[in-house]
């Protein structure tokens, strides 16, 4: 029997481990990709000791072939993927005069291009389903960052990827809201409670405790919120920071 299914594209050790887990708590089995199959093994043996359903796919986000057998496999064999969450980060600060045409390109490749395989693919899937007229036909939600809104020094490559990636969630949220399928597109503005921050930024980190990073755990029951609201009153766009963060 189909169940319904969120897949999450990068289900990292945070905010996209923090979704998948929102997801499975609410029933959904939590689809979870990144390039290594064995680093989605303690995710998905937490959802499942949680009580919630999950499957785990090796999936290169940038290969095309890949992206297209990978939403055929879940739509054949387990069910309706009800709603995908993009959360590729791909922040790898760099000057522009250092920076390289291949290391650039990769940044686009990860933060841009791979939200444009995995929209696409599923929104045809979506488009397909044959439901009642004006019914909802599932959301696609892509994470975004403070290099959505603007450029920073040393971060051309990222701010680039992450500034098309929003005018590509605006895009498909015109043509695709119409056919019942809500696109909203998340801004994440500030430091996440991350191993990352607390190895390289103790600064930040130790503003945990006044609140002052987010928790993936709350971030990820806003992308529950932008799924589970009506169409009547859609959210496109979200910002999401710490109440200490400057804007």
């Amino acid at each position: 029997m189909a169940q319904k299914t969120a897949l999450i594209i990068g289900a990292g050790d945070a905010t996209g481990g923090a979704i998948a887990r929102r997801f499975a708590r609410e029933g959904y089995i939590a689809c979870v990709t990144r390039r290594s199959l064995d680093k989605l093994q303690p995710l998905v043996a937490q959802i499942e000791a949680d009580g919630g359903a999950a499957r785990a796919f090796a999936c290169d986000a940038r290969k095309e072939e890949e992206v297209v057998a990978l939403v055929e496999e879940i739509e054949s064999t387990i069910g309706p993927i009800e709603v995908m969450v993009f959360n590729i980060g791909a922040n790898v600060p760099e000057s522009i005069l250092n920076e390289t045409a291949r290391k650039y390109f990769k940044v686009w490749e990860m933060a841009c291009f791979s939200g444009f395989l995995n929209g696409r693919e599923v929104a045809k899937k979506m488009v397909a389903r044959n439901v009642p007229e004006g019914a909802h036909r599932g959301t696609i939600i892509f994470t975004g960052a403070t290099a959505s809104l603007r450029g920073a020094a040393n971060f051309g490559a990222f701010s680039g990827a992450k500034m098309a990636l929003r005018a590509l969630a605006q895009a498909m949220a015109r043509e695709l809201g119409p056919q019942g399928i809500h696109v909203a597109h998340v801004v994440v503005d500030g430091a996440i409670d991350t191993e990352f921050i607390r190895s390289n930024f103790p600064e930040r980190y130790a503003m945990k405790a006044q609140d002052g990073i987010l928790n993936p755990d709350h971030i990820a029951d806003m992308y529950w919120m932008l799924h589970a609201q009506p169409r009547d009153a859609w959210t496109h766009e979200l910002d999401l920071r710490p109440w200490s963060e400057k804007f």
